[in-house]
């Protein structure tokens, strides 16, 4: 079992598993779309003249909630970069106990974050903002970014816990 496994053994870690890859596979979904859509942009803007419309913003708004559905992903697989240059000698625990910070700090970040996306949706949608081209609504990409920034704090916080209690029973075990 790598050091990674025992943070997700269990239901929970299970399920956020889970929740996790299918929050990717649908980011994956958008993003296979929006390059789809931007071959018949390309194909139609230099063979016929006629590009799709408005397909930059598209792409915009289509990236934004790629963004937002790997976060969780690769946060819950510990994929995002760390500088360890400063603790590679400290001890296991101590090592331990400072990832609990990072993914907590972490977890206040997206949370953060998915607070703001979500009343800049409600806003938006008060507002009935729409993007300058397709007249497309504003608060339905940020209301797609929602759910991944609110995962990703459950799984931040999740493995805030697990990795604070990994470090309390090595300091234990330790002689």
């Amino acid at each position: 079992m790598s050091s990674d496994d025992h943070l997700h053994a269990g239901g929970v870690g299970r399920l956020l598993h889970v929740l996790c890859d299918i929050c990717a596979v649908i980011g994956g979904v958008v993003l296979i779309a929006m390059a789809g859509m931007t071959v018949f942009s390309v194909v139609g803007r230099t063979f016929f003249s006629s590009p799709i419309l408005g397909d930059i913003e598209l792409v915009q708004l289509g990236l934004a909630v790629c963004v937002a559905t790997f976060l969780p992903y690769t946060q819950f697989r510990s994929a995002n970069i760390i500088v360890d240059f400063f603790t590679t000698r400290a001890a296991p625990s101590t090592q331990r106990r400072m990832d609990a910070l990072g993914a907590f700090l972490y977890a206040c970040c997206t949370a953060l974050i998915a607070w703001r996306v979500y009343a800049g949706a409600v806003m938006s949608y008060a507002n009935q903002e729409a993007s300058m081209l397709m007249n497309l609504p504003l608060w339905i990409p940020y209301a797609l970014m929602v759910p991944g920034f609110i995962l990703c704090t459950v799984v931040g916080l999740y493995q805030a816990f697990r990795y604070w209690d990994r470090a309390g029973a090595e300091t234990e075990a330790a002689p």
